[in-house]
């Protein structure tokens, strides 16, 4: 069951009464989307904030609806594809076109609102258009709920909607003089590779600037259609994607993503085995890649760990199951108890870098601690944050654990709730490993590990014992902290689950 939002997008109306309907903004400064299938096919018709599609982003699957009602005249794309952001999602004529008369006025409002869109969206703002709609919101857009009230911006040298249509030419010289961009994520990626938007010619409809043009302007190609940058480093912004290995990107903004495709007979030169399959980076996976990409390349991290006798803190818990099976929490809820008084303490661990407009940069700490954890799903790995979790009991912590867990794990998870975190915690024990050298969550500035609790031997007080053992593993962000604070903080949360008594009764 994919999460549903109230639609709003652009809208471009021709002259029969359709209506094209162009894929919004889903969040997160997001600019693609995969679609995952189609909730109505051609033909049918569709009331005003129906659901017509379910989109997969990096962030979660959402089911678009539409601010329009009529009958489905055309669907932009099959299943399985790829959709940028401001391109065509579904077209849909009115059900009753006859029913009433449409002037010349109208005709012309229409046109000019779909015009006036584009401009917006290739300027990196988002205006409402003046075509009647739902009057609904999806993030980043205000629908249009009508023609009459409001103020809408009007570019300079536009004529008004009245002028006769022989003046159509002057008012799109602005237009075309402008530098054609949908997104702002390609403005920010334009100055992070030096690149000048204005040399670059678009690719996309209508000559739009689209992230693979100014990728090449200013990015070197390497074997295996991988991607750096000419100085050696990518910048990858969120929802700013390189193409994958053999995917190629439409000129319309569709890419196919077709899973598990097998080239028959194809050998592979490098190694003179044959291709099985070829399958796209493409959804969760592709944002993981990125991100990790992101924090390798611009995080210089450093590794802490050590070994922590957890036995008291096992007697602990299990002590409360006896007495209360329904509500004593996990192990992992105490540890992020632990965790979050650790940053109380060294606050330099719940921070991010920022660039400054100077070309400097500058370490933002936080009132309050948004904690993320790992999250293994069938769609991939994912890192809900538990926001206001330094105001949280253990027992509350727990909850929102289990309650995220299962809203990640259904594909529920709304991007909100994937998003936002400032410190996160990783528990790769439960896949029976030890310890990891785990990679940042970018942007935030650290991440603790937690492995596997196991039967060791361990000196107590001069003797050998066994007892339950788990390895703790810091990496941290080595600009905003130096080892003494990344050590104490671990230090302090290991002497918490060695002695959770002592902690406790201070929290």
């Amino acid at each position: 069951m994919a999460t549903a939002l109230t639609a709003q997008g652009g809208t471009a109306r021709n002259a029969t009464g359709q209506r094209t309907f162009l894929l919004p903004d889903l969040g997160e400064g997001l600019t693609e989307a995969e679609l995952v299938r189609w909730l109505v096919a051609v033909g049918d018709t569709v009331a005003v904030d129906q659901p017509v599609a379910e989109v997969e982003t990096a962030k979660a699957i959402v089911e678009v609806p539409t601010p329009y009602g009529g009958t489905v005249a055309q669907l932009h794309g099959e299943a399985g594809a790829t959709i940028d952001v401001g391109t065509p999602l579904i077209t849909i004529a009115e059900v009753t076109p006859s029913a009433r008369e449409v002037t010349p006025s109208e005709a012309e409002v229409g046109a000019s609102a779909g015009e006036e869109y584009r401009t917006e969206e290739r300027a990196g703002a988002r205006q409402p258009s003046q075509a009647s709609g739902s009057g609904n919101v999806l993030i980043g857009y205000g629908t249009p709920a009508g023609t009459a009230g409001g103020r809408t911006r009007r570019r300079k040298g536009a004529a008004p909607s009245s002028a006769p249509a022989a003046a159509a030419p002057a008012r799109t010289t602005a237009s075309e003089q402008a530098v054609r961009v949908v997104s702002p994520i390609v403005r920010r990626l334009a100055r992070d590779l030096n690149v000048a938007l204005a040399a670059v010619s678009g690719t996309g409809p209508n000559g739009l600037i689209m992230r693979r043009d100014v990728e090449s302007a200013g990015v070197t190609s390497v074997s295996q259609g991988v991607t750096s940058a000419s100085q050696g480093v990518t910048s990858v912004s969120q929802g700013v994607t390189s193409a994958p290995q053999g995917v190629t990107s439409a000129s319309q903004g569709v890419t196919s993503a077709s899973q598990g495709a097998t080239s028959a007979g194809e050998v592979d030169a490098r190694t003179g085995l044959g291709v099985a399959a070829r399958t796209p980076v493409a959804g969760v996976r592709k944002a993981v890649a990125q991100a990790m990409v992101r924090s390798r390349t611009e995080i210089p991290e450093a590794t802490v760990w050590v070994d922590v006798d957890a036995t008291e803190l096992v007697r602990l818990r299990a002590d409360l199951k006896r007495r209360d099976p329904e509500s004593a929490p996990s192990l992992l809820a105490f540890i992020a108890r632990f965790v979050l008084a650790g940053l109380a303490k060294y606050p330099e661990l719940n921070t991010r870098i920022e660039g400054t407009g100077d070309g400097g940069q500058e370490i933002v700490r936080f009132d309050g601690v948004n904690l993320g954890f790992a999250a293994q799903t069938d769609r991939g790995l994912v890192v809900p944050a538990i926001r206001g979790a330094h105001a949280m009991s253990a027992r509350q912590l727990d909850g929102e654990f289990r309650r995220l867990t299962a809203l990640a794990r259904d594909g529920k998870a709304s991007p909100a709730d994937l998003t936002g975190g400032t410190f996160t915690l990783n528990n790769y024990g439960v896949f029976g490993v030890d310890g990891s050298a785990a990679i940042i969550n970018h942007p935030e500035a650290a991440i603790l590990g937690v492995g596997r609790i196991i039967d060791r031997p361990w000196a107590v007080d001069g003797a050998l014992a066994v007892r339950k053992v788990v390895q703790l593993t810091l990496t941290f962000d080595h600009r905003v902290c130096d080892g003494g604070t990344a050590g104490g903080f671990l230090r302090f949360v290991a002497d918490a689950v060695e002695q959770p008594g002592g902690i406790l009764a201070d929290l």
